[in-house]
């Protein structure tokens, strides 16, 4: 899918629905937020890719992370977002792009991706992906992406994903990133039904 195509297939799903009327809502990102405490770092850079309206932001922000972005193609989600937080929207920094022609203009110690990379069906946009995120990740930083497992959906809002396990992300991702922790995880759509999630946390090697 080509990235114009991307944003306006998203801009229409947040248009249409409210946050916690999609099937990735969370009330409660306990998985990301036990990760993001794992590697430790409330004092320095953070990027949440495909944010969208997600409530993790929120968190981030009453934990005192001094350094937060939240990048998403629909800047109906990012509205969102900004309009629950109210004035504490200002302590973030909200980037409206496609992450994989996206230019990053700082680094950041840790890369958070729930749900997004999984959409990347070609080889061409999962290589632009990998190449953003090796220069926008620092040496030493860790890349948090979650996707669906092999055990998950097939589809998505209508669209098709790939699944992975732990090893294939960490093929897909090449050998810049090791594998240092990974989970699995239970998601529970608003509606009821499970979806099963693989969480890896890989660190940004020299």
């Amino acid at each position: 899918m080509q990235s114009d195509s991307r944003q306006v297939h998203w801009e229409g799903v947040y248009t249409k629905k409210g946050e916690n009327e999609v099937s990735w809502f969370q009330e409660n990102p306990t998985p990301s937020l036990e990760l993001i405490a794992q590697v430790g770092a409330s004092a320095s850079a953070i990027i949440d890719i495909g944010g969208g309206a997600s409530r993790l932001v929120d968190n981030l922000v009453d934990r005192d992370f001094k350094d937060v972005t939240v990048l998403d193609l629909s800047e109906a989600a990012l509205e969102a977002a900004k309009g629950r937080l109210g004035g504490r929207a200002a302590r973030v920094q909200w980037i409206v792009a496609d992450a994989t022609v996206w230019e990053p203009l700082q680094t950041y110690y840790i890369w958070h991706d729930r749900a997004a990379f999984h959409f990347l069906t070609e080889d061409r946009d999962r290589a632009a992906y990998v190449a953003r995120l090796e220069r926008a990740l620092k040496v030493g930083g860790y890349a948090i992406i979650a996707t669906f497992a092999l055990d998950g959906p097939e589809r998505c809002s209508g669209l098709p994903v790939v699944r992975y396990d732990p090893a294939s992300l960490g093929e897909t991702l090449g050998r810049r990133f090791q594998l240092v922790d990974t989970r699995q995880h239970t998601h529970a759509t608003p509606w009821g039904a499970d979806q099963s999630f693989q969480f890896s946390v890989f660190r940004h090697c020299p």
